[in-house]
């Protein structure tokens, strides 16, 4: 019992958005807002193609990036080979296209991504994605809006 308890804790400390809070106004404006974990990092539960995922907000990635494993199984192919500069140094990365990715109410279409063999089954949601959205903070909580026909 005292498992269950400690890490049903564990995942919401690492990730507050697992359900994010979401509002639709009248006009048809998205707003999904997100809590920073105790990192200070804004991670929250979504979908690639309809398949759950996790993403990690990212303004410094180029793209959506995943890891090749991820990749397979969501079914997305490699595209062009390119090379990417991480943390970790340079990588080789595969282009390809996310047909539908989604956060709360907000869905976004055809989202350039890469996929990096060297990731984990985290997602990193770079600004392909980000950069059709607009964000905001206040204190601990980032605000994503998106406007419809955007």
């Amino acid at each position: 019992m005292l498992t269950l308890l400690f890490g049903n804790l564990e995942r919401n400390w690492l990730n507050p958005n697992r359900k994010p809070d979401t509002q639709v106004s009248s006009s048809g404006i998205q707003e999904v807002m997100l809590k920073a974990n105790r990192k200070g990092h804004y991670v929250v539960t979504g979908s690639i193609n309809d398949t759950p995922v996790n993403f990690l907000l990212d303004t410094g990635a180029t793209d959506v990036a995943l890891s090749a494993n991820l990749a397979r199984r969501l079914g997305l192919s490699k595209g062009m080979k390119g090379y990417a500069q991480t943390a970790n140094g340079a990588v080789t990365v595969y282009a390809t296209r996310i047909n539908r990715l989604q956060i709360g109410s907000i869905i976004l279409y055809d989202v350039a991504a890469s996929i990096n063999p060297a990731m984990d089954d985290f997602v990193l949601l770079g600004m392909s994605a980000l950069g059709r959205v607009e964000f905001s903070q206040k204190n601990d909580t980032l605000t994503l809006k998106h406007y419809p026909d955007s």
